[in-house]
């Protein structure tokens, strides 16, 4: 074939090839007169774009409250319920320290006197005394706390049976520290004190919990069984025995109960007079425990596990109780005559061992 025929037919195949390539480059540069394509943005107004994130508000604190009256603690160190066995004896009045207990049990010994189990947790006294011995219902009284008792003196039974209910002893007469005879308080045996610190600093590592309450109290005193449900009650005045008689008189000014021994107003050391928000009295029954005192006088026991019945006063009411306790460690429960729980105010609770048959609790 002649070239120049050759040559005529290739160049239109390389004007199509040079058409296609401007063709291709116009559709990728979009030429000058064609308008990007935008993507809409989402319809947000200022006030959600500017919104802080939701945070909920923090939780309300919450204080703690000291188990044995309920009232609430700014700070709670953490230590033990610590008892100590005071002398209510005429010899012994008046006392140091039964001001600050948090609970006081009122018992009936020998001779028809009574003693008390005072119970220190939320205050620590600069000293207590007269301290005394140990009786055969402290066991009841104290092991659900499984804290310590400080006391001078005691029968071996009754020694050993605190420790078999899991109680620490603190004994003046094995040579514990902390006790001291105090010059211008009378004679011996009425002049044992002790210093309540040098106590708790020898809690050992199984006795150095809080206790648990022993009483239900509740958070606020309106809400207390007796101000809520009970009938008018200004004066209690207990029974335990012919000679022992206390009295316990409503007093609006100080939101308390105050303490007489029979017509005397009950005071410590330091002339405070003794006062408790709450008065529990419990029907008990008084058995021999086999045992005597120095002087021959028949040692009674507290029967403190079973049933009764009881009363409780709170802010000058007062509503009748059962109580119950299943065993030696188990806590103490009070029921109000609707079968509900019977609830305290926040404060101190004074708790009267009433003997059955010969004690007796009038109110007025």
């Amino acid at each position: 074939m002649p070239t120049a025929l050759i040559r005529a037919r290739r160049v239109p195949a390389l004007l199509v090839v040079a058409v296609g390539a401007m063709s291709l480059l116009a559709a990728c540069s979009g030429g000058s007169n064609d308008t990007p394509t935008q993507t809409p943005l989402p319809n947000v107004s200022k006030a959600a774009a500017i919104e802080p994130a939701k945070v909920p508000p923090p939780a309300p604190v919450v204080p703690p409250r000291w188990p044995l009256t309920g009232i609430a603690a700014t700070d709670m160190p953490v230590r033990p319920a610590l008892a100590v066995k005071i002398e209510n004896s005429s010899d012994a009045r008046p006392q140091t320290g039964l001001d600050q207990a948090d609970n006081i049990w009122e018992e009936v010994v020998e001779g028809g006197i009574s003693r008390f189990v005072a119970v220190y947790h939320s205050q620590v006294p600069a000293e207590l005394g007269p301290i005394r011995s140990v009786r055969p219902m402290d066991p009841a009284i104290l092991a659900p706390m499984h804290g310590l008792i400080a006391f001078s003196g005691g029968q071996a039974p009754f020694v050993a049976a605190l420790k078999v209910a899991g109680i620490q002893t603190i004994s003046m007469d094995a040579g514990a520290d902390g006790f001291y005879r105090k010059k211008g308080v009378g004679p011996a045996p009425h002049n044992v004190y002790g210093t309540p610190q040098t106590f708790w600093g020898q809690a050992d590592a199984d006795h150095g919990a809080a206790p648990a309450p022993q009483f239900v109290v509740a958070k606020q005193a309106d809400a207390a069984t007796a101000i809520a449900s009970g009938a008018p009650a200004g004066t209690v005045r207990v029974q335990l025995s012919g000679s022992e008689k206390p009295t316990w008189s409503w007093d609006a000014g100080s939101g308390t109960y105050l303490r007489s021994e029979g017509s005397t107003p009950a005071v410590v050391r330091s002339g405070t007079r003794i006062s408790a928000t709450n008065i529990v009295t419990l029907s008990v029954q008084l058995v021999d425990s086999g045992t005597i005192d120095p002087a021959g006088n028949p040692v009674p026991a507290t029967v403190l596990e079973g049933t009764g019945e009881g009363t409780l006063s709170t802010g000058g009411k007062s509503v009748s109780v059962t109580w119950k306790k299943g065993s030696v460690n188990e806590v103490l429960t009070l029921t109000a005559a609707d079968g509900s729980t019977a609830t305290l105010a926040p404060g101190v609770t004074w708790i009267e061992l009433v003997p059955r048959g010969t004690g007796s609790v009038t109110m007025s």
